[in-house]
């Protein structure tokens, strides 16, 4: 049993003991999921008349049904999404700039955006800019998230080699060219997943706009609520469990999408035929520059010294 390069492989006692946590941790957590259960069957939460609200189609299909919140919530997020991705690009691109001019003031501005809370931008966008409340919600979550992706694809950006931005000035490119051609392409490509959990991110923090009066599904569900009881009740925890379902249902999916996404963009490429019509082998590009900067590529080797690799070559 070999070990990583971080640490050595667990011996006998350590698994040992890491399963007798595992079974301590799981019974621990059936335990307080019965409990759970039993203190909602005690409040009546399993009741038939908390759960006769959603066989009414005005609550699902009306125009202030949950599907409508649903619709706007996935709106908010799908508008968000794209203006945070452009938001973060132009950031990252201002962010790496040569001009100290253009640079510290995009830093200043980035920081300020990455540190004010998103429904606290929210408020200053919906009071100072009287935008609406959808609106406020939407660009508040594009400038808060393409913050948070500028800095990301300039992490990204800064982790490439510098021969990548030389090559680029060396062929006669500009510097902005470079950035978008090279250096933007390959940052994105390391920096997907990091951007993509910041997507999920964004999708969760549409609920905030419930605070601001936006008609996504949290505000809907409370006025449907509100609306089929009066006195506040018996529909609260029912609209919870079905919101939460609901929540889930989209955040997992999009979870989904992300892992198939990181697993599409991590296999390697491959490569061009080479010259007698053959297909190359799928290696992965730094496994390629290793090859050749070792020395153990022979078609590297081949191009580089066209005599390597021939018996009785030379003259």
């Amino acid at each position: 049993m070999s070990g990583s390069v971080l640490f050595d492989a667990p011996g006998p006692n350590a698994i040992r003991r890491s399963r007798i946590l595992s079974i301590v941790f799981a019974i621990a957590t059936v335990v307080l999921l019965g409990l759970a259960a039993y203190q909602l069957w005690l409040g009546g939460a399993f009741y038939q008349d908390r759960w006769d609200i959603f066989g009414r189609p005005e609550v699902w299909f009306a125009a202030r049904g949950l599907m409508a919140g649903l619709g706007t919530t996935l709106s908010i997020a799908g508008i968000a999404a794209i203006g945070a991705m452009i938001l973060g690009i132009i950031f990252s691109i201002l962010r790496n700039a040569a001009s100290r001019w253009v640079r510290i003031p995009t830093t200043i501005v980035l920081e300020f955006f990455r540190g004010m809370p998103v429904l606290l931008m929210m408020l200053f966008i919906l009071i100072v800019f009287a935008s609406g409340t959808y609106w406020s919600v939407v660009w508040a979550l594009v400038v808060y998230n393409g913050a948070i992706i500028g800095e990301a694809l300039r992490a990204g950006m800064k982790s490439l080699p510098k021969g990548q931005r030389e090559s680029g000035l060396a062929i006669g490119l500009t510097p902005l060219r470079t950035t978008l051609a090279i250096e933007l392409p390959q940052a994105l490509r390391i920096m997907l997943p990091i951007i993509l959990a910041q997507l999920i991110v964004l999708l969760k923090d549409t609920s905030l706009g419930y605070i601001v009066g936006s008609p996504e599904i949290l505000r809907i569900g409370r006025q449907l609520v509100d609306f089929y009881d009066r006195e506040g009740g018996p529909y609260a925890l029912s609209m919870f469990f079905v919101l939460l379902a609901i929540y889930l249902a989209l955040n997992l999916s999009l979870s989904a999408i992300v892992r198939w996404l990181h697993k599409r963009v991590s296999r390697p490429r491959k490569g061009g035929p080479n010259l007698d019509g053959t297909k190359t082998e799928a290696v992965p590009v730094s496994t390629q520059a290793m090859r050749q900067q070792a020395g153990r590529d022979p078609l590297a080797d081949s191009t580089r010294y066209p005599g390597a690799g021939m018996e009785g070559g030379g003259g």
